[in-house]
C-alpha cells in the first residue's frame, strides 16, 4: 500500500461516516417538529427516537476522532480554530442528551415542556450548524495555517482565524442554504421514519402531511444548494501548497468520474422514491404500493449515497476539502494535512474490524426497532 492510497483510503472511510452521520440525524428532524406533534400522538413518536440519539452522538464523535486521526491538520485548524461553531454543535448534543434523561423523570423540576423545548432547539441547530460545517469543505473558511507558530512558547496556535471564529461562515447565504437544505432533509427522513415505526392510523396520516410541506421545500432548496455548488469557483492542486482557481470546478469533479456521477444520480433517484411512493401509497394511483410505508429505507440510503458523492468531489480529483479564502496556499487536501505513513497503514489495520462494528451496530438497532 503506496502512502497515497492510504490517503485516499481514510478519505473514504471519512466519508462513509460523514454519510451515516448525515442520515442518522433523522433524530433532529423529528425533534424539530416536536411543537407540532399533537399531544396525544407526541410521546409515542419522540419514544422512537429517543433510543436513537446515542447512535447519531456515537457517530459524530467517531467521524471527530478519524479526522483527528487521519488528518490531524485539519481538526487542529478547524476544531481548534473554528470553535464557537463545533461549541455550539457540541453543546446542542450536550443538552439533547440531558434532556431525553429528566424529561419524563420524578422530580423533574423544569418540567416536560422545557426539555422539549431543548430537543426542538438541538433539532434545529444540530442540521444547520453541522450542514454548514460540511458546506465549507466546498466555499471555503476564513483561516491561515502558520506551522511555524508550533515554535512560538507565547501563542503555538498553527491556525489563525478571524474573531468570529467559525461563525464568520453563517454570513455566507450559501452555506446557510446548505444547512437549511440538511435540515428539511431531516424532517423528510423523520416523517417516512415515523410512518414506518408507528402502526396508527392518525399519526401516519399526520406525518404524511408534513411530507407534503418538507418534502418540496426540501427538494427546491436541494436543487438551488446543487446549482450553485456545481457552478461556483473553486480550487484545484497545482503543488503540496499550491493551488489555482478553476471555474466550475465541482462541475467537472462530478462529471468527469462516472462512479461519483452514478452514485450521485442513484443516490438522488432513491430518496424522490421513498418520498413518492410513500405519498401515492394510500391514493388512487398507488396502485401495488397501498400502505407501503417502506420509504425510510430508500431515502436513507439514497441519503448516504448521495453524501458519499458530495464528499468525494470535495476531497478527490487534486481538490482541496478545506479551502481558505483568506490565504490559498493554507488550503487543506488529503495530502497536505494527514498523518504519517505509518500512522495511517497501522490505522489501516485497526479498520479490518469496522465490519464487525458495523453489524454489532445493525444488530443493536434490530432489537431497538423490535422494542
Amino acid at each position: 500500500m503506496t502512502y497515497e492510497f492510504l490517503q485516499e483510503y481514510w478519505w473514504l472511510l471519512i466519508s462513509v461516516l460523514g454519510a451515516i452521520l448525515v442520515f442518522l440525524l433523522f433524530v433532529q428532524g423529528g425533534q424539530s417538529m416536536i411543537p407540532q406533534m399533537k399531544a396525544e400522538q407526541r410521546e409515542e413518536m419522540v419514544y422512537t427516537i429517543a433510543h436513537r440519539w446515542e447512535l447519531t452522538f456515537t457517530v459524530l464523535v467517531t467521524f471527530g476522532g478519524a479526522f483527528f486521526a487521519s488528518f490531524p491538520l485539519f481538526y487542529s485548524t478547524s476544531f481548534g480554530g473554528a470553535y464557537w461553531l463545533w461549541m455550539l454543535i457540541l453543546f446542542g448534543f450536550v443538552v439533547q442528551a440531558v434532556s431525553y434523561k429528566y424529561r419524563l423523570a420524578e422530580g423533574n423540576v423544569l418540567g416536560r415542556k422545557t426539555y422539549d423545548i431543548f430537543l426542538f432547539l438541538n433539532g434545529i441547530l444540530a442540521p444547520v450548524l453541522l450542514g454548514g460545517a460540511v458546506s465549507t469543505f466546498f466555499f471555503g473558511s476564513d483561516f491561515t495555517v502558520e506551522k511555524t507558530n508550533l515554535m512560538d512558547g507565547t501563542a503555538p496556535v498553527i491556525s489563525q482565524w478571524g474573531s468570529l471564529h467559525g461563525l464568520e461562515a453563517l454570513a455566507d447565504w450559501r452555506v446557510v442554504a446548505f444547512g437549511v437544505m440538511v435540515l428539511f432533509l431531516t424532517r423528510v427522513l423523520a416523517n417516512l421514519w415515523f410512518i414506518n415505526q408507528i402502526d396508527d392510523e392518525e399519526t401516519i396520516k399526520w406525518n404524511k402531511k408534513q411530507l407534503l410541506i418538507n418534502a418540496p421545500i426540501f427538494v427546491v432548496l436541494f436543487l438551488v444548494v446543487v446549482a450553485v455548488l456545481l457552478f461556483a469557483d473553486g480550487y484545484e492542486t497545482t503543488g503540496l501548497h499550491e493551488f489555482q482557481v478553476v471555474p466550475n470546478k465541482f462541475f467537472h469533479n462530478l462529471f468527469g468520474s462516472f462512479v461519483t456521477l452514478a452514485f450521485f444520480l442513484l443516490g438522488t433517484v432513491l430518496v424522490l422514491l421513498g418520498i413518492i411512493f410513500t405519498l401515492v401509497s394510500d391514493t388512487p394511483y398507488g396502485g401495488k404500493l397501498k400502505n407501503f410505508r417502506c420509504g425510510i429505507w430508500s431515502a436513507g440510503l439514497g441519503t448516504v449515497v448521495v453524501v458519499l458523492s458530495l464528499f468525494w468531489i470535495a476531497g478527490y480529483f487534486n481538490t482541496p476539502y478545506y479551502p481558505s479564502y483568506a490565504d490559498v496556499a493554507s488550503s487543506l487536501t488529503i495530502y497536505n494535512s494527514s498523518s504519517s505513513e505509518f500512522t495511517l497503514k497501522t490505522m489501516s489495520i485497526v479498520s479490518l474490524a469496522i465490519p464487525f462494528v458495523a453489524a454489532y451496530i445493525a444488530w443493536v438497532w434490530y432489537k431497538l426497532t423490535k422494542k
